[in-house]
């Protein structure tokens, strides 16, 4: 069996940081529900200090609902993990689209409006608690 290294790296804060949150990547903690993170804090650190995040592996995060073992996983807007909301779909009234031309270019753009960047190695029963997670 193939071991998952974690990969670790040096980051300034920018704004305070709680420990095992989910940091963004311009140093700060993660404000905006689903939004692009690059790893999570092994530590609290003030406005201005270095801190060590995770950015690949498995790591320890806090959760801000419940969640079950296997759930993919995105930030709340206080960095913590909470399961996605849902999976890509078809919006409803939509035009569904058969054109083989249109194949592969439906979707277009910058980032999906979630970001999901980790999967549950565990369960928690609600906020607050700490949890095993993998990093994608």
């Amino acid at each position: 069996m193939q071991s998952n290294p974690i990969q670790t790296e040096t980051v300034q804060a920018s704004g305070a940081i709680t420990a095992h949150r989910a940091i963004t990547f311009a140093g700060a903690q993660a404000t905006v529900q689903g939004e692009k993170v690059q790893g999570v804090s092994r530590t609290a650190a003030e406005d201005g200090k270095n801190v060590a995040i995770d950015t690949m592996g498995t790591t320890i995060i806090e959760t801000g609902a419940a969640i079950s073992n296997g759930d993919s996983l995105i930030v709340d807007g206080q960095g913590r993990a909470i399961p996605t909301t849902g999976n890509l779909a078809v919006g409803a009234g939509a035009t569904a689209v058969t054109s083989t031309a249109a194949n592969g270019s439906i979707l277009t753009g910058a980032d999906l409006p979630e970001f999901v960047f980790a999967d549950a190695k565990g369960a928690a029963a609600g906020a607050g608690e700490l949890i095993k997670i993998k990093l994608r």
